[in-house]
């Protein structure tokens, strides 16, 4: 029994996943996920939260279960058994030394290049999960730095959805949320007027179950 882990992360615009070669036979030198097997004295959870944390180094990482996929021929060295999740992390919290190490990269999901096994499989059902997800709960905010602009959110709702979405019924749709604060600050990076940064209120959101985007 193994877990594979699909790591999804925003960055310049695209929705990205963290793939690497693999170190071991079979398939050696193959695109493919990060996973590993499931210890004895361990639930399929802490598993995950084990093989998260030695790619990335961090805790608490927002992740949920996908589903098993064993296909009896999936795996040609012997029978596997494999719990796919889905994890969200800011690209930037990810250590480029760790990211070295691990010779792992990230790659926009439109460009993914042909994974081991079933692995591309399991990118599609996490895909579609998190889009679903995406708009009931706010888990999106996750892809994302403290402080963002409302262009990059919107990017971001474009990227998972995989559609333009029209910025005027965007902009008033969030003006509606509590929870999506307008701070003082103005992010100058993206132009000399700049535009205002925003920031998720966690406490507000839990006052109000009424989000839908």
């Amino acid at each position: 029994m193994s877990v594979d882990c699909i790591i999804f992360g925003f960055d310049e615009g695209k929705l990205k996943v963290l793939v690497g070669r693999r170190q071991m036979d079979p398939g050696r030198g193959e695109w493919s996920l990060y996973g590993g097997f499931v210890a004895a004295d361990e639930s399929l959870d802490d598993a995950a939260e084990r093989t998260l944390q030695d790619l990335t180094g961090m805790k608490k990482i927002f992740m949920r279960q996908v589903g098993a996929f064993g296909r009896v021929d999936r795996d040609p060295g012997e029978r596997v058994i494999s719990i796919a999740y889905y994890a969200l992390i800011n690209v930037k919290d990810y250590s480029e030394k760790l990211r070295a190490e691990h010779q792992v990269e990230w790659v926009s999901i439109n460009e993914l290049p042909r994974l081991y096994s079933d692995h591309n499989e399991m990118v599609q059902k996490a895909w579609r999960m998190m889009k679903q997800k995406m708009r009931t709960e706010p888990i999106g905010f996750r892809l994302l730095p403290s402080l963002f602009t409302l262009t990059q959110l919107q990017r971001l709702y474009e990227a998972v959805g995989g559609e333009l979405i029209d910025k005027r019924n965007f902009r008033k749709r969030i003006k509606d949320m509590d929870f999506i604060e307008k701070t003082e600050l103005i992010d100058k990076t993206t132009s000399k007027r700049g535009a205002y940064l925003y920031r998720f209120n966690n406490r507000v959101y839990n006052e109000d179950s009424n989000f839908k985007l």
